[in-house]
């Protein structure tokens, strides 16, 4: 009896772990959305989940940003990167598209991305590159500094707040 209630006790610990919590609010992009430069808490996943979490929405948000990554391979990471139970993507495309020639395709695979989306009744965000115009920027001249990425954050708050 004492092996089951062990075994009992380790299920249910590992269930309310990876339980509904787990990704109810993605953000899927490029070097913006990972937050190159600055630390994991500085980018605005991070800084988005504390600010939902201060009015009191148990919400966690998932930074899927990976720097350099185009619409293509968003799209081709979609599936593992945006798991059962998410009710939100914020969609980050980027500017690496036309960085590396593939300008032309970035329009369809964004359509193609929210159209995945919206047959798992995922509400979509996108977040433009006009989003960071005028912000505070790191030396490089394109990524931002921990409070541009706050400022993001903050723009998104009302709308993921209101997600169902």
């Amino acid at each position: 009896m004492k092996v089951f209630s062990s075994v009992f006790l380790v299920m249910a610990t590992s269930i309310a772990i990876v339980g509904p919590a787990h990704a109810q609010v993605v953000a899927l992009g490029a070097s913006q959305t990972a937050g190159k430069g600055v630390s994991s808490e500085q980018a605005y996943p991070a800084q988005l989940e504390s600010m939902l979490r201060a009015r009191g929405n148990n919400v966690h948000v998932s930074n899927a940003g990976v720097s350099g990554d185009t619409t293509s391979g968003m799209l081709s990471r979609l599936d593992s990167a945006v798991p059962e139970g998410t009710r939100v993507v914020i969609l980050q495309p980027g500017g690496n598209d036309a960085r590396k020639g593939r300008a032309g395709d970035r329009a369809g695979n964004i359509a193609a991305i929210e159209s995945r989306l919206r047959a798992r009744r995922i509400r979509t965000i996108i977040v433009e590159n006009a989003w960071f115009r005028g912000l505070p920027r790191q030396p490089d001249g394109q990524h931002l500094t921990p409070d541009g990425y706050r400022a993001i954050a903050a723009r998104l708050l009302p709308q993921v707040g209101r997600a169902p």
